[in-house]
Parts: structure tokens; sequence; C-alpha cells
């Protein structure tokens, strides 16, 4: 490819380019712009493939654009402006995208879930072991109102305790629990 960048075109020469396809002032066009659309791309988590890949849409939208009479420079470099914004915007897109957010490769994928089957395995362990240790009315309160999700009252009278007495018994309960697992596991009250 030709090197046209000692050569400095008018808006109108752009234009009228763009307009007949005139080869060198789409070659100096892609010269003269796309190093910088490439620095973006490329400082915000993109690659240089994709970086032409934007920069041939945005050169689309603008060529489509002026051929249609849409398009018409209000300054000496609007169109260079212009080109920029489109192809900056589509990359914006693609990054807010939720299929760029979510791509994954399927090694990745299953380690993290390996990794997390096992830590939750090992938390389960844990709380079991811990929960094992409590006495015979810490274990029966416990499951009636996080398992069982009975209220307190209804705890309270299976217990002869009074609602306050079941509230407070609860809590004692869980800060026993708290201290066998020692910290490993947040367990909210």
């Amino acid at each position: 490819m030709q090197q046209y960048t000692f050569q400095k075109f008018t808006q109108e020469e752009i234009l009228e380019g763009l307009r007949i396809n005139d080869s060198k002032i789409l070659a100096w066009l892609y010269q003269d712009q796309f190093p910088k659309l490439e620095k973006f791309v490329l400082a915000n988590n993109g690659e240089r493939q994709q970086a032409k890949d934007i920069f041939q849409e945005a050169f689309i939208v603008l060529w489509k654009n002026v051929k249609s009479g849409k398009f018409k420079p209000e300054n000496g470099t609007a169109i260079q402006g212009y080109l920029y914004q489109v192809a900056r915007h589509k990359w914006l897109d693609i990054l807010r995208s939720s299929r760029y957010k979510n791509t994954v490769t399927l090694d990745t994928f299953q380690e993290s879930q390996t990794d997390e089957h096992e830590d939750r395995e090992s938390r389960i362990i844990e709380m079991e072991t811990a929960f094992s240790a409590l006495g015979d009315n810490c274990k029966k309160l416990l499951t009636r109102f996080y398992y069982k999700k009975e209220s307190l009252s209804v705890i309270a009278a299976a217990f002869d305790w009074t609602e306050a007495t079941a509230r407070n018994n609860k809590y004692r309960c869980m800060q026993r629990l708290k201290e066998k697992i020692k910290g490993k596991l947040k367990i909210e009250d």
C-alpha cells in the first residue's frame, strides 16, 4: 500500500473522494485516522484486529452517510472527527455488551467452577463440624429458626421461654457457632 501521509486534503476533496471512491483519498484517510483509533482500542482492552474491524465498520458508516448526503462537514476536520467518534462509540458498545463481558474460555470457566465447588464444600464441612459441636438446645433452636423458618414466638413456646429469651438465646448460639468456625466463614445473624 502506498503512503499518502505527505499530502493533506481539504474536507471538500475528501468528501468528493468518498463519493467517487478515489483510492488515493480512501488510502490516505485510512493511514491518517486508523492509528488514533488503534491507540484508543489498545488502551481499552482491545487488540489490533478488533481495532481494524471497528475502523472498517465506522468507515462504512461515514462512506454511506457521505454518499447519501446525510453527512455534511461543519469544519475543516469534521470528517476525521466524525469517523473517530463513530469508531469510538462502536468500540464502547462492544465493551458494554454482555457478550464481551461474559466471554470466558471453557477451561477458565471449568477451573472457576471446580474452585467454587471445592470452596463451598470446605465451608459446608467447617460449618457442619462447628454446628455439631454446639449443645443440643443451640442446635435445636438454630435448626428451627434458620432451617424450618419458625418464628421466635413459636420457638419460645416450644422451649417454654419468653420471646425475648428466645431472641437472646438465638444470638448467643450464633456467637458460639461463629467462635467455633473461628472467623473462617461469615455467618449472618
